[in-house]
């Protein structure tokens, strides 16, 4: 959740003096991952020193100008866990001697026990948070001599929980300590200088070349190397990813809100998801998962995710189910592990997450783990703790999303989950899945998006009329239904407007008590054969002076002459990607509902973009 940052450089070098302003610059590159308050330390003449503030990143600008040079320092900005968004809660924070900070993402599980056992030794807590027990721990470790390093070890072995953990010391002030268990860690290096964050946005500018922790793993940085240990405590050799990101990927761009961007960018995500996957011949090519015996031997399919991943996991239900014919349950990752899920060595399970470290659903891949089943993985980040941890992975290949409102990233994620059942239909020879005309509208659909974004104005206009609704419904039948889920959710993180989601057919089961004046039907329609069951429904609601937009990828009119608003979007021959399109006006009609409403956009309330606590 929160982000993390930290750079160290040596004397001779163009970056000398210059850490508290590269950690800043750093921390805007994560404030995506928590902004609610945000702190510096760094170490001036023999003394760490901490700058830190409420509020958002411009609070803690006003303070940088006034810091001394530096060749070391660590950031952070915070997505409140325990303890609301004040000074005192924001990281970084002291030990009792003052002779180390550290800075923190995750939740330590038993820090009130720690807590109270410290306290009992002597030692005073200043703010209400489970991190500052952390400093402390650290703290009391070295300061009879222990290395930093050592120090932070030790501290490990007590706490238990989740954690992404960097500290300093001016007692060891030449170096960087770092410590990973469930929360990412990424680290960088170049010839002058070694840099950590939380997310590897932070480090695109100074490097392409990255080292990503494993659970268990302390890492010690210094101006120009890294040592790491693992969590026998033996040394291990650092092992560099490539990123193939661009920074300007993580910028702007000249749209004035990241989301919009990343709606934007669904063309070419879209082109990037397909390289190399579908070949000349018309054959998909996903070297990457399991033989066909394998897939000759699966029976049910589990799909696991969180928010827009679940989402994206009913798209895959109603693939699995479908095309492959497949029986195939879709869990929220927070209550797979409660709901004792029933598994067997022929249970599939895939696993979806955009940053490939939230924390439910880790939690849920272990389980299937130590049940043996088999898991694959539907990430977005290479080297993520599920990417490394899942016996296959697919990477979904969107770039980085640094919008809190998933947007490219799941359409990329449908994708893939079409890509996957495509390429098993082929194994296993699926009657009536016509696959060279799926792939031939799936060759051209980055150009059906473009077509779609068209559309904009008319959404935009929309916006107007949506803004000033009591109450939204999302509706639809089919798999209309799963992509209006998805929307529902788009609009309540952004705009922050009630919504009611159901399945059209279910309106007269009772939602439909909810229609009144002011209330507007948000209703999907691609699913042909169900026109004359969604035409009823919309009757109904009209009937109790409901307004009714309706999304629609054919011309219908005996629907298109009942609505007060109806936008055609032009179609595709498989239903499922005419899902997909919808979903992306669903988007559009969220940001610019949120944006005639004063929303923050990239960093709706209360949210954060990764959450890897649970």
């Amino acid at each position: 959740m929160c982000g993390i940052a930290g750079f160290i450089t040596n004397e001779n070098t163009d970056s000398k003096g210059k850490a508290v302003q590269t950690v800043f610059n750093q921390l805007k590159l994560l404030e995506y991952r928590g902004y609610d308050s945000a702190g510096i330390a760094y170490i001036d003449n023999h003394e760490i020193k901490v700058i830190k503030k409420a509020g958002r990143l411009t609070e803690l600008e006003k303070l940088v100008p006034n810091t001394p040079a530096s060749n070391i320092a660590i950031g952070h900005s915070r997505w409140a866990t325990h303890g609301a968004p004040t000074d005192l809660n924001a990281h970084p924070h002291y030990d009792r001697y003052e002779h180390v900070v550290i800075i923190h993402n995750g939740i330590i599980e038993n820090y009130l026990e720690i807590k109270n056992n410290l306290a009992q030794e002597g030692h005073t807590f200043y703010s209400d948070t489970d991190s500052e027990v952390i400093a402390h721990l650290i703290g009391k470790e070295h300061s009879d001599g222990t290395s930093l390093e050592e120090a932070v070890k030790q501290a490990t072995k007590v706490m238990r929980g989740a954690y992404g953990i960097v500290a300093i010391s001016k007692k060891d002030p030449d170096k960087i300590v770092a410590a990973k268990m469930a929360s990412p860690i990424v680290i960088g290096v170049t010839d002058t200088c070694s840099m950590v964050a939380s997310d590897i946005p932070a480090l695109l500018p100074y490097t392409k070349k990255v080292v990503i922790l494993e659970d268990g793993d302390i890492a010690t940085l210094y101006p120009n190397n890294i040592t790491i240990i693992d969590k026998n405590g033996e040394i291990k050799e650092p092992e560099f990813t490539e990123i193939n990101w661009d920074i300007k990927q993580a910028e702007k761009g000249g749209y004035e809100h990241f989301m919009l961007k990343e709606i934007h960018e669904t063309p070419e995500v879209i082109n990037q998801c397909l390289s190399g996957r579908i070949d000349e011949k018309n054959i998909i090519r996903l070297e990457q998962v399991f033989s066909q015996q394998v897939w000759g031997e699966i029976e049910r399919v589990t799909i696991v995710g969180c928010g827009t991943a679940y989402h994206a996991g009913l798209m895959g239900k109603y693939l699995f189910e479908q095309l492959l014919r497949i029986p195939t349950d879709v869990y929220n990752a927070s209550e797979f592990r409660y709901s004792q899920p029933v598994l067997s060595s022929k249970t599939l399970a895939v696993i979806i997450s955009q940053s490939g470290e939230t924390a439910d659903t880790l939690a849920a891949l272990k389980l299937c783990k130590e049940n043996r089943i088999r898991t694959l993985g539907i990430v977005n980040v290479v080297g993520s703790s599920i990417a490394r941890e899942c016996d296959k992975t697919l990477f979904i290949q969107a770039g980085p999303e640094i919008s809190v409102a998933s947007t490219k990233a799941y359409t990329a994620q449908v994708m893939v989950l079409i890509l996957l059942t495509l390429h098993v239909a082929q194994i296993r020879e699926m009657p009536g899945v016509k696959i060279p005309e799926a792939l031939l509208e799936i060759r051209q659909f980055s150009d059906k998006i473009k077509d779609l974004l068209l559309l904009e104005d008319d959404i935009r206009d929309l916006a107007k009329i949506v803004k000033d609704s009591t109450l939204l419904f999302y509706t639809g039948r089919g798999i209309d239904y799963y992509a209006a889920l998805e929307g529902a959710l788009k609009i309540k993180e952004i705009a922050y407007m009630h919504t009611q989601e159901c399945s059209s057919g279910e309106l007269k089961h009772g939602p439909l008590a909810l229609v009144e004046k002011g209330v507007t039907g948000i209703f999907l329609s691609n699913e042909k054969q169900l026109n004359e069951k969604l035409a009823s429904n919309i009757k109904e609601f009209k009937a109790r002076d409901g307004q009714v937009v309706c999304l629609a990828s054919y011309l219908c009119p005996q629907i298109a002459n009942s609505v007060d608003k109806y936008i055609q979007l032009n179609g595709t021959k498989c239903v499922y990607l005419d899902a997909i399109l919808s979903s992306i006006l669903l988007q559009l009609l969220a940001y610019y509902t949120a944006k005639e409403l004063a929303c923050d956009i990239d960093k709706p309330r209360n949210l954060a973009k990764s959450v890897t606590v649970e």
